[in-house]
C-alpha cells in the first residue's frame, strides 16, 4: 500500500525510476499482469488417483494437476504420509504442481447420507496442507446431488459446520461443486457461516443447467469462487457453448487470478493427450494472450 504521506512528483518518478542511482525500477502498477496457470483434473487424463498423472501432464505441457484424494478401493491412499511423500517427489521431479485436492468419490459415497465421508473431508484438510494446496474439491453429483433435497442440503450444512473451525485453522478451502445455482450455494454457505466454505466453479455444469455463468460468477465473485474448471461436454474448448473469453472478461473483472483447471473437453474419436494439446494452447491464447 503507498504511503499517504505527500512526496513531491519529480522526486516521486527519480526514486521510482532508480534516476541517479545506476538501477532501473519498474514500478508495479507497470509491471505485465501475472498470468493465469493451467491445471487438469487426474481422471480427466485417464490417471485417477495415479501418480502417472504427473508424467502425463509433462507430456502434455500443463502447470499442475488436480489430484483425487484416492478411491474407495484405496482407502482414499493420499491420507497416507508415504503416498503424501510419493506425489510430492513426482511434483518436484516433473515441476507440474499440485494445484488442488478433489474426492471425486462422493459422487458414488454421498456426503449427505454417509458417515464415513466426514472422516475423508476430515483429512482431506490434512492432505491438501501436507501436499501444499489450498482446496479441496467436494462432489455432489450422481448419488450426491443436493437438487430438490432439503435434507440432504441439512445435513451437508452440519457436517460442513463441524469441520469448518479446521479448515479455517489450517487455511484449506472445502470447495462445493454441484449443480446447484449460484444463490443455492450462497445459502448452504450462509447457514454454514465459514469464510472457508466456497464454490468450485464449473462453467460448462452451469451453462448446461441453464444458469447465467456470467451473471453468476459476478454474484459469487472471489470471496465464494476459490477455483474454476474449463470444460466442455464433448466439444474442445471454444467448440461447444461457452464463451470462453467472455469467461475470461468477466475472471478478470473480479479479479480472479487463480488455477484454470481442464476437465472434460475431449471430442468422440480424439486421443485424450491431441485433445488436451489443443486445449492447452486455446486456453494460453484466450487467457494469457
Amino acid at each position: 500500500m503507498f504511503s499517504t504521506q505527500t512526496t513531491p512528483r519529480r522526486t516521486f518518478i527519480r526514486q521510482s525510476l532508480g534516476i541517479g542511482l545506476g538501477v532501473f525500477f519498474l514500478p508495479s502498477a507497470l509491471k505485465a499482469k501475472s498470468l493465469f496457470s493451467f491445471g487438469a483434473c487426474d481422471w480427466s487424463i485417464g490417471q485417477r488417483a495415479s501418480l502417472n498423472a504427473f508424467e502425463t501432464a509433462k507430456a502434455i505441457g500443463l502447470d499442475g494437476i488436480q489430484v483425487s484424494l484416492g478411491t474407495i478401493k484405496d482407502n482414499m491412499h493420499l491420507r497416507l504420509g508415504d503416498m503424501q511423500e510419493k506425489y510430492l517427489q513426482a511434483s518436484r521431479s516433473t515441476n507440474v504442481k499440485i494445484a488442488s485436492l478433489a474426492i471425486g468419490e462422493l459422487n458414488e459415497v454421498p456426503y449427505k447420507s454417509e458417515g464415513q465421508t466426514q472422516e475423508w473431508v476430515h483429512d482431506s484438510i490434512d492432505v491438501a496442507n501436507a501436499l501444499g494446496c489450498k482446496v479441496v474439491l467436494l462432489a455432489f453429483f450422481g448419488k450426491g446431488d443436493l437438487r430438490d433435497d432439503l435434507e440432504g442440503k441439512k445435513e451437508v450444512i452440519r457436517k460442513l459446520k463441524e469441520l469448518a473451525p479446521k479448515a479455517e485453522r489450517q487455511n484449506v478451502y472445502l470447495a462445493i461443486e454441484s449443480w446447484l445455482s449460484a444463490e443455492e450455494h450462497l445459502d448452504i454457505i450462509e447457514k454454514v457461516g465459514s469464510s472457508h466454505i466456497k464454490v468450485y466453479y464449473d462453467v460448462a455444469n452451469a451453462t448446461s443447467m441453464g444458469y447465467d455463468i456470467f451473471r453468476e460468477m459476478r454474484l459469487l465473485g472471489t470471496d465464494y469462487i476459490c477455483e474454476v474448471h474449463a470444460k466442455e461436454n464433448g466439444h474442445l474448448l471454444g467448440k461447444g457453448e461457452v464463451d470462453f473469453i467472455k469467461v475470461r472478461n468477466v475472471l478478470e473483472e473480479i479479479g480472479y487470478r487463480d488455477w484454470i483447471i481442464l476437465e472434460g473437453a475431449i471430442p468422440n474419436g480424439m486421443e485424450m493427450s491431441e485433445a488436451y494439446r489443443k486445449n492447452l494452447k486455446f486456453l494460453h491464447q484466450t487467457f494469457n494472450a
